[in-house]
């Protein structure tokens, strides 16, 4: 639900320019006033996701000699089962590691393609325009098994058995739901309980469990006890498989066995813009990944030492340069097998240069388009960091939540509807075909500088998300905030671009700024007179995760989303 913003009282905060009383009950003596709480900090070891179990078994299994590799394993392992409003071993991850013995990042692509009997020419015979949110049809292979393999098998110390016991025996002896959790799983089980399997694995009695109840799961802890013990092909080969297969063929689906065996991940070269001294690191598409580096060289051509953070003057450069760069997003990013984009050309200085000339300092644009000619939500996210100087920014998500309500029956987990992100238009680089991989939101992020590891960070949350990344990236670099105050920092989200996905209907009115509670009203009430229609929205601003690396002091810093139910902590 949106209503229309309304005056909020200003107090002046001079560290930031932010005009606003902070949102929170508390009165802090340190850091800025809508700062939560402060980082953590640790000398060894640090984990920071959207859950405290799933923190703290990322912990226990570096504790008995994992890897921050291993413990991203564990820990995501473990909120697919705590978390499923926002993933599971039906979705898809991705994921960017630093490896302190090559000194260098390596991306992984862990996302699924469509099933290969489904054709765009079924859809339009059966009359859609659209692929639908839920159900059989919007679902892909799930990547995440195969990217928990090929990421072990790199820099894994622990056996994956090891690695998903925990969640095998929260799984079946159970764990209490979170605030966060309780609340989207209430909202998801009217929508999804009509699918085959859901209510039967993913509901009490017919309705979501409550906060503080005791959530089991033993069908998804014999899934994992087989993947652990038996491997990787376990899932997309063996009897697990088959299973798959079965319930979509009597369920009026296209995915097979043929689709999940011959199911691949790949390693990927991360991609970087370089923003007033900082290396931002994102994967190339299929991901949006390289949307946040548009928005970022867009905005490095002003100089906002002399721009107030929570300014009129920030809030409009950044949504009109996330104007632009999601107008490119829609019509170049896609699977690079089938439609490889001009990543170079999109996030060189040259094109950055050419593309802020659109920008107009005192009007909001309603309509843009995207560059050349060129020559060639609902997740979460979790970093972890070891004693060797190994950090995992990894990202993982079912889409639309709790995903396409497809739940096979003794699996327990849900499968990802994914295939919605593609569009049914012929000619677009998105356009639905079988054995293709969608355009896809989910995008882990990385900092350096000066070749060294600096932050590991991600913010969960469809569209927001490379809004979010280059919002964290300003409010360290630009705005000097600390870790915490970074994610804490009000948020803003532009909505109403052009998608990469459905029928794509074009930008013409400019879309809808919301801003969350902090902003002032003189800033509202400025950037109403440059044309932008303000609103406030209620929680589409993502979700945050950092770990950050103190070189100086040889410690990690780590920082958790005060919006979710999450938790930083080290050892």
């Amino acid at each position: 639900m949106k209503v229309m913003l309304s005056c909020l009282i200003a107090t002046s905060v001079a560290a930031v320019g932010l005009m606003s009383p902070p949102v929170h009950g508390a009165d802090r003596i340190t850091g800025l006033p809508f700062a939560t709480r402060s980082e953590v900090f640790a000398p060894e070891a640090m984990a920071a996701t959207s859950h405290p179990l799933a923190t703290q078994i990322a912990l226990d299994t570096m504790r008995q000699g994992g890897s921050a590799v291993d413990a991203a394993i564990a820990a995501n392992a473990a909120l697919g089962l705590m978390e499923p409003t926002g993933n599971g071993i039906g979705g898809d991850l991705f994921a960017i590691v630093w490896d302190p013995k090559t000194q260098k990042l390596h991306g992984y692509n862990g996302s699924g393609r469509s099933p290969k009997a489904l054709s765009r020419q079924w859809f339009a015979q059966n009359g859609y325009t659209d692929i639908p949110p839920h159900g059989p049809l919007p679902v892909t292979v799930p990547g995440t098994v195969d990217a928990w393999f090929a990421l072990h098998e790199r820099f894994g110390r622990r056996s994956m058995a090891q690695n998903l016991a925990p969640t095998v025996k929260y799984a079946r002896d159970g764990h209490p739901v979170h605030e966060v959790i309780a609340y989207y799983w209430g909202r998801s089980v009217p929508v999804l309980s009509k699918w085959p399997g859901f209510a039967e694995q993913f509901t009490i009695d017919g309705r979501a469990p409550r906060k503080g109840e005791l959530w089991r799961n033993p069908n998804l802890a014999n899934t994992l006890e087989t993947i652990g013990r038996e491997g990787r092909d376990a899932f997309y080969k063996g009897d697990i498989a088959r299973r798959i297969d079965a319930y979509f063929t009597a369920n009026d689906g296209f995915l097979r066995y043929e689709d999940l065996a011959a199911h691949t991940g790949e390693w990927v070269e991360p991609v970087s813009s370089n923003y007033r001294g900082v290396d931002v690191w994102e994967l190339p598409p299929n991901g949006q990944g390289i949307a946040a580096l548009q928005i970022l060289n867009l905005l490095e051509g002003y100089d906002f030492s002399k721009i107030p953070f929570g300014s009129a003057e920030h809030v409009h450069l950044f949504v009109e340069a996330k104007k632009l760069a999601f107008a490119d997003r829609a019509r170049y990013y896609a699977d690079p097998a089938f439609h490889p984009a001009p990543v170079a050309r999109l996030i060189s200085d040259d094109y950055a240069a050419e593309r802020r000339k659109l920008i107009d300092p005192d009007r909001a644009a309603k309509a843009v388009d995207a560059g050349g000619p060129l020559n060639q939500g609902d997740t979460i996210y979790m970093t972890v960091a070891d004693k060797d100087g190994m950090m995992v920014s990894l990202i993982q998500s079912n889409y639309r939540g709790m995903g396409s309500g497809m739940a096979p029956p003794g699996l327990g987990f849900i499968f990802q509807d994914r295939g919605e992100q593609f569009v049914l238009k012929a000619g677009h680089p998105n356009s639905f075909e079988p054995g293709k991989r969608p355009f896809h939101t989910i995008i882990p992020a990385f900092l350096t500088k000066d070749g060294k590891p600096w932050v590991s960070f991600g913010v969960m949350g469809g569209a927001m998300q490379p809004q979010g990344h280059a919002q964290i990236v300003m409010n360290l670099v630009d705005f000097g905030m600390n870790l915490q105050e970074a994610g804490d920092a009000p948020r803003i989200q532009h909505d109403g671009s052009t998608e990469p996905a459905g029928q794509m209907v074009a930008m013409s009115d400019g879309g809808v700024v919301n801003l969350e509670t902090g902003f002032p009203y003189e800033t509202i009430r400025a950037l109403m007179r440059k044309g932008h229609v303000v609103e406030f929205a209620d929680g589409p601003y993502g979700g945050y995760q950092a770990i950050m690396r103190d070189h100086a002091n040889g410690v990690y810093v780590g920082a958790s989303e005060s919006r979710k139910d999450g938790q930083a902590a080290g050892y």
